[in-house]
């Protein structure tokens, strides 16, 4: 179809012969004489492109321009005035018009015209092209952030279910442990529960948190202390442990691997430290360090130190499965594992990596961190 053009003027020998003209050019041109009737004509519709007139009876163009740009989407509408009438095109242009053309120039009013109108329409068809590229973005970012959020939704249940399985076999675990006169497996399926637990606590992190990617090593720490405390309750010790541990956040993958070190760093330490029954404290450190993109985990306790720790492991166990896993886990994490030999008691520091995400997600918990204390 050919594009449509509205030419409102009073004067209608011009609107003949720009009826004329723009029709040689390709255009489908309806004329009326002034601005009540070309608003009437466009209530109707298509039209792509107007063409306005100043001087009218009844209404003016610039209160003609003013109606057609409260209309929905309305056409572009180029402005025609007088050679004297600069002000008047550019309180036109200001009103909304896309163009102006003079009449009257030695004869150039039609080819301007018409260069004009072919312009508007181009102008048109971009806007129109950007609206829909526009309209398409939105509607790809809105798939997106759906598929994004059901994502995350089956992530979350999936660490819920993994973390009900999890402490289903912690229980059928502790029911077996309890079940068995053999002191030595008892104690091994102890430790094994504990290693499950700090497991399952990320799972149950994940879940109960809306972000499934990372992990608060000072909020997960707190309940993995916690949760081991509890379970070895029943050694009639007094262990007390104490936690001090910077904002650090890091992927799920990771805290499983910290969790477990921590784990088997505070069997250890409740365990050997303190023979005889007595209770002693017990400290677990989490710094981030400032200089470089690491942390810092620190598990120390006022014992009797590592040269005892040997002589205090219970006959028929492996008194080297907890380093093995520990040096396992520290694999898993590149870490560096050192033991402080000037400690008066055992002293272990687990040096390890921050990712460049990590990094970031450390930055935004402190912030928010310090928002809220503000």
């Amino acid at each position: 179809m050919r594009p449509r053009v509205l030419y409102i003027d009073d004067d209608p020998g011009l609107a003949r012969l720009v009826q004329r003209d723009l029709g040689r050019a390709g255009y489908e041109v309806e004329t009326v004489g002034n601005g009540r009737a070309g608003l009437e004509r466009l209530a109707r519709r298509g039209i792509d492109v107007i063409a306005l007139d100043h001087y009218m009876p009844e209404l003016d163009g610039l209160e003609t321009l003013a109606e057609i740009r409260k209309l929905p989407d309305p056409p572009p509408v180029i402005y025609v005035t007088g050679t004297s009438e600069g002000r008047v095109a550019v309180s036109a242009l200001k009103a909304g018009a896309v163009d102006y053309v003079i009449k009257e120039v030695d004869g150039e009013f039609l080819p301007l015209l018409r260069a004009a109108v072919g312009a508007a329409l181009n102008g048109q068809e971009m806007r129109r092209a950007k609206e829909r590229a526009e309209a398409e973005l939105r509607a790809q970012r809105d798939r997106f952030e759906a598929l994004a959020n059901e994502r995350a939704l089956l992530m979350s249940e999936m660490n819920h279910r993994v973390g009900n399985s999890l402490q289903l076999v912690v229980s059928l675990l502790s029911m077996q442990a309890h079940a068995s006169q053999d002191d030595v497996l008892r104690e091994a399926l102890r430790s094994v529960i504990k290693r499950l637990s700090a497991i399952a606590h990320v799972h149950r992190r994940l879940y109960g948190g809306g972000d499934v990617q990372s992990i608060c090593l000072r909020s997960y720490l707190g309940s993995l202390v916690e949760d081991v405390s509890v379970t070895l309750s029943g050694d009639q010790t007094s262990h007390k442990i104490e936690l001090m541990a910077e904002p650090v956040s890091t992927s799920p993958d990771s805290a499983v691997a910290i969790g477990v070190i921590v784990t088997e760093l505070l069997i250890n330490a409740m365990k050997y430290a303190y023979p005889g029954g007595q209770g002693g404290p017990i400290r677990v450190r989490l710094y981030r360090r400032g200089d470089r993109a690491e942390a810092l985990l620190i598990v120390e306790d006022d014992g009797i130190g590592s040269s005892g720790t040997a002589q205090q492991a219970p006959k028929g166990m492996s008194a080297g499965l907890g380093q093995k896993i520990i040096a396992a886990m520290a694999s898993k994490l590149e870490a560096e594992l050192e033991r402080d030999e000037s400690h008066a008691g055992t002293r272990v520091l687990v040096r390890f990596p921050l990712t460049e995400a990590d990094t970031g997600m450390v930055e935004a918990e402190a912030e928010a961190e310090r928002a809220g204390a503000a």
